[in-house]
């Protein structure tokens, strides 16, 4: 029992730590000495490789250039490679800055009367070489400069200068062309006054990659305690990137030596798994790791996002959406067949399927020819052993609100699904269906969405009990291909995720009629699970999150009813209805479990799948012709509790050939081929049509040819 109790209890341990997570204070790794060419230095910045390492200072006034043989690493024995000595128009240099891709060098000083910001261009990207300080350009800046930066985009520039010994103020200019400093025009957009406990230099400034964070360095002179002074990282948290109109103080990191030390430059590596600072007394280049990207004093959790947290439950309601779009149109079918149960069918064809899927080739070799089969012990009713062929078109547009912890989410579908079934023993109508389909969500205001492509293979069966009561049952498969995209404003991140779907539904209905007049109550419960498979966000550095397994069930129950009258024509039947019903959700709430790919916090958002009810109202008409073409039309919408929607737009087609025809389906990979051949009399007709929605760019075309034996 002892053992038993260890066992439980380092199990619930493993688990803790890794559903867990607890923030550490960065760690102190390495220094690099640059006493030898600089004895103050201001700032500190590297080339997008983490190769090339600059570093500048007031008592020199000149900016170096080191190699690295590793990227971001102090250890790797950074070596001089460049210089250049700008003292003549700089007597008090500060801070360095690059546009995005290194072709442009910015560096900025405070000396009374040299006060703004200097620009060359150089000719290799991140290559000091070959340029003169007579290359140079000025803006002219006022106050007590010690750090600058660029937004991401080069349209936002931000500096800080010193106003008191305990006061430093960060100032946002705007610019109407990226990083071009002759359209700054002292155009202010905001100010943050940022105020120390005790005396001090506000020295740099930087920002997370995403721009939802900023960071100031302090820089105290405390002669009573030089090792304790207040020489500080502040973090602060931006509501919108690179707003600092809005910015939270999130606490100071101090760093902890032996001995003092002033901060100054403060940089990361381009995923903000590093840190980088410059110290203005002992001439050192101070290297750290974060325990998340970009986390001095706190790691930004993606769970507080509402984007994030709406992007995550897109997926799974796109999921359950899905199974859904996918088994209307085999739902419709099936209640046209019975609304029509009096036709017969007059088609003689024959149909084959082929499947490269070893899943989907064993089904069509042994469960196919007995589910769609002849049911009937004699032959001799050629109306009961053939094919009828349909299909439907859909269009759908929804939107679910906003909440207090998730953006809105607005759905567009558009699909089409192709079907074949046939009347079999007793009244009975089996078929199989095909669904090609593409569901986009646009998630917030930034442009975040998820783009889904999908196919489906749905096997269905509707059988009387009765004279007027009928069940309906269907069963399928789905294979999912998504994209998602998640924009932050500042940055975006990429992601591919492949899932799969097994579905099922089953319905009762009973028909009560009069003079034409059809009132059909039924009562539905449609039921399936949806597996997504792991995927990684590529596109910001320090910010990508990886997103582990997940299980999505589908559990919805229905009642509802149906009303139609069928109108006699001259040469056509005309037949309106309306439908009505209520669902409620009762699907098990899933998780979802990720992490930053470049550390190990992990995160869970729980109770995705929350219980709603909504009301499905529908109106159309079918038109049936003796021509063998039938058409369906029909509008419906779903009504959700919380003001969520979905408008639903169909039309579908049924073909009855009166002509000896032929079909083939293959499916390879994600390749779908349908072929047709008819005769009629001496003249042959075949058409083929090849279908890849799954392409990078979706593939799809028809072939014709008509042609005669003689």
């Amino acid at each position: 029992m002892r053992l038993i109790k260890k066992i439980i209890f380092i199990l619930f341990f493993l688990h803790l730590n890794i559903n867990a997570f607890a923030f550490t204070d960065p760690n102190h790794v390495d220094d690099f000495d640059i006493s030898g060419v600089e004895t103050i230095s201001t700032s500190v910045k590297f080339s997008s490789d983490g190769k090339t390492m600059f570093i500048i200072g007031v008592n020199s006034d000149t900016l170096r250039q080191f190699s690295l043989s590793t990227a971001f690493d102090l250890s790797s024995s950074p070596t001089l490679v460049n210089s250049l000595d700008i003292s003549s128009i700089q007597d008090a240099a500060q801070d360095i800055e690059f546009n995005s891709d290194g072709t442009v060098l910015f560096i900025i000083g405070r000396e009374v009367g040299n006060r703004g910001i200097d620009r060359w261009d150089l000719n290799t990207p991140y290559d000091i070489s070959g340029i003169t300080v007579g290359d140079a350009t000025r803006e002219d800046l006022s106050g007590d400069l010690r750090g600058f930066k660029f937004s991401n985009d080069g349209k936002k520039l931000f500096t800080i200068t010193q106003t008191s010994n305990t006061v430093g103020t960060v100032t946002e200019y705007t610019l109407t062309a990226a990083y071009d400093l002759d359209t700054l025009s002292e155009r202010k957009t905001n100010t943050l006054t940022t105020t120390f406990s005790v005396e001090g230099r506000r020295q740099g400034i930087n920002f997370s990659s995403d721009g939802y964070k900023l960071f100031i360095t302090n820089s105290a002179i405390d002669a009573a305690n030089p090792v304790a002074a207040r020489n500080v990282i502040r973090e602060f948290s931006l509501n919108t990137p690179f707003n600092i109109s809005n910015a939270t103080n999130n606490g100071d990191f101090q760093p902890n030596y032996k001995e003092k030390f002033r901060l100054t430059g403060l940089t990361f590596n381009n995923d903000g798994s590093k840190m980088f600072h410059t110290d203005f007394t002992n001439n050192d280049v101070h290297e750290y790791t974060l325990s998340c990207g970009f986390g001095v004093k706190t790691c930004t959790d993606p769970t507080n996002d509402n984007d994030d947290v709406a992007s995550i439950e897109a997926q799974s309601e796109s999921a359950k959406k899905l199974i859904q779009h996918t088994t209307y149109p085999v739902i419709n079918r099936m209640q046209w067949l019975r609304r029509n149960n009096s036709r017969g069918n007059l088609t003689n064809q024959n149909i084959k399927f082929q499947f490269n899927n070893e899943i989907l080739n064993s089904l069509s070799k042994t469960l196919l020819p007995v589910y769609l089969s002849n049911y009937n012990s004699s032959n001799t009713d050629n109306e009961n052993s053939s094919w009828s062929l349909w299909s439907e078109g859909t269009i759908s547009v929804g939107r679910i609100g906003d909440t207090s912890v998730s953006s809105s989410k607005k759905i567009n579908t558009s699909a089409i699904t192709l079907g074949a079934d046939k009347r079999g023993k007793d009244n009975i109508m089996r078929g199989i269906a095909l669904r090609f389909g593409s569901d986009d969500v646009d998630v917030g205001d930034l442009g975040s969405a998820l783009n889904m492509s999908t196919f489906g293979l749905t096997f269905y069966e509707t059988k009387p009990k009765g004279e007027e009561r009928f069940t309906d049952h269907l069963l399928g498969l789905s294979f999912i291909n998504s994209d998602l995209i998640n924009n932050s404003g500042s940055t975006s991140t990429n992601g591919e995720r492949s899932g799969e779907q097994m579905y099922g539904s089953f319905s009762l209905r009973d028909t009560l009629s009069k003079n034409n007049l059809n009132f059909t109550p039924k009562i539905k419960i449609d039921y399936g699970v949806t597996h997504f498979a792991e995927y990684t966000e590529t596109g910001a550095t320090g910010l990508n999150l990886k997103f582990k397994d997940q299980y999505i069930g589908n559990f919805i129950t229905s009642v509802g009813a149906n009303i139609d009258k069928k109108f006699d024509l001259k040469n056509n039947t005309f037949l309106p209805y309306f439908d009505f019903n209520y669902s409620a959700d009762m699907s098990p709430s899933t998780k979802q479990k990720f992490s930053y790919s470049s550390s190990g916090d992990k995160y869970t958002l729980d109770n995705i799948n929350n219980a709603t009810h909504s009301v499905h109202t529908g109106i159309g008409f079918d038109l049936i012709t003796d021509s063998g073409f039938n058409l369906m039309t029909k509008y419906t919408r779903d009504q959700t509790t919380g003001g969520s929607y979905n408008d639903n737009f169909v039309i579908a087609g049924d073909y009855r050939a009166s002509h000896n025809s032929s079909y083939v389906l293959s499916v390879n990979e994600t390749s779908t081929e349908i072929l047709y051949k008819s005769k009629h009399d001496n003249l042959n007709i075949d058409v083929s049509s090849n279908l890849d929605f799954f392409a990078e760019d979706p593939e799809y075309g028809i072939y014709l040819k008509v042609y005669t034996l003689k």
